[in-house]
């Protein structure tokens, strides 16, 4: 497979679309998605190509609160730095798989920090409720 360059929305479609078919069959995070955040595929997937389009293209194509749905989640199983470094590491081979370029790299390094600074969140709070409750 030849691969691109992630400066489309085809593209970001492509990323997002090969990242959750490895997502989905993978034994640590597939049951998160399937048993405990029950995603409906139909509606997370666009919400996902709008969330990475106005990353990687800068289009606002999204508008929410993309720590919220985790945040849930996290009450329902604790998810863990393990979780992360999962999530990044699929990430990171679908990039590797199916893109070149700067943007690549770029995209791979956003995403990284996204899972750092959303396990630190996690973290402070199962600490804190840990510590509290």
């Amino acid at each position: 497979m030849v691969r691109k360059t992630l400066d489309s929305p085809e593209a970001v479609k492509l990323l997002v679309d090969s990242f959750y078919e490895k997502v989905q069959v993978d034994p640590l995070l597939g049951p998160i998605f399937t048993d405990v955040a029950h995603v409906d595929w139909s509606k997370h997937l666009p919400k996902m190509y709008a969330f990475w389009e106005s990353i990687i293209l800068g289009n606002n194509a999204y508008d929410g609160h993309p720590f919220r749905p985790h945040l849930i989640v996290n009450q329902q199983h604790t998810l863990t730095i393990d979780h992360f470094e999962r999530w990044l590491q699929l990430f990171s081979q679908t990039i590797t798989e199916n893109f070149t370029g700067e943007t690549a790299e770029q995209v791979r390094q956003r995403a990284t920090q996204i899972a750092l600074v959303w396990n630190n969140k996690l973290e402070y709070i199962n600490n804190d409720a840990f510590m509290n409750g």
